[in-house]
């Protein structure tokens, strides 16, 4: 194995993240048949906010706050109400990517994982553990509980300090955003690998040191 650590993103790179489902089971439960008009309205305010969270401009409980304060207005209740049912019912439906439990079973004991994520620290644990991949994690880095989201290296700095500061060179970044995890792993000095499993363009001046359509073929590379 050439790497010592190995570091996932969580969402769309080792879990499914459907919003639109889980806004729709959400919204179902106070009696709303939330629609896709309704969902492409919500992302013209969610979107933005993350760009803006991820630049360090906001902070994750003003994200969660604005993106929900247009429909907590309309049914009379709070936006942190809203964004913990839509956290619960998110963990309902989590799913894992095609791959994900065979690649961290071959990788443990082969390697240390961890995982530095961008999503909020409500559904993490739940997730973890309602898949079973909760004991296989050394260290789950939430950006929430830093105060500091990808690409911002100082994300990476607090995970590398508690992995013991290991060789950067030994480290792999594993994630399906080029921005947040692949530039922000190279700016930290980490090895990385995009996941992109859509066949999106690579942006210019990022370069992963592998590029994989599935985790399936990230594995193949890893444990040969």
């Amino acid at each position: 194995m050439k790497y010592d650590w190995i570091l996932f993103d969580a969402d769309e790179t080792l879990f499914h993240f459907d919003a639109f489902e889980g806004l729709k089971l959400m919204f179902s439960r106070f009696g709303v048949s939330f629609t896709r008009v309704d969902f492409d309205a919500y992302q013209l305010i969610n979107q933005p906010l993350w760009v803006d969270y991820q630049n360090g401009v906001i902070s994750a409980a003003q994200l969660q706050q604005q993106r929900f304060t247009h429909w907590a207005e309309k049914l009379s209740v709070t936006a942190s109400h809203l964004n913990s049912a839509f956290l619960s019912a998110m963990a309902e439906i989590c799913a894992l990517l095609p791959g994900a439990k065979e690649l961290i079973d071959k990788l443990s004991g082969k390697a240390n994982l961890g995982i530095i994520t961008n999503g909020f620290t409500e559904l993490q644990t739940i997730r973890l553990e309602k898949t079973g991949l909760l004991g296989a994690f050394e260290h789950v880095v939430i950006s929430e509980q830093v105060g500091i989201a990808k690409p911002d290296v100082g994300i990476f700095e607090h995970a590398l300090k508690r992995m013991e500061n290991p060789d950067r060179e030994k480290v792999l970044m594993v994630g399906d955003n080029p921005h947040s995890d692949i530039q922000g792993g190279l700016n930290a000095g980490l090895h990385t690998c995009w996941l992109n499993i859509h066949n999106a363009p690579k942006p210019d001046g990022i370069e992963p040191h592998f590029e994989v359509s599935s985790l399936k073929e990230l594995q193949q590379i890893l444990v040969a």
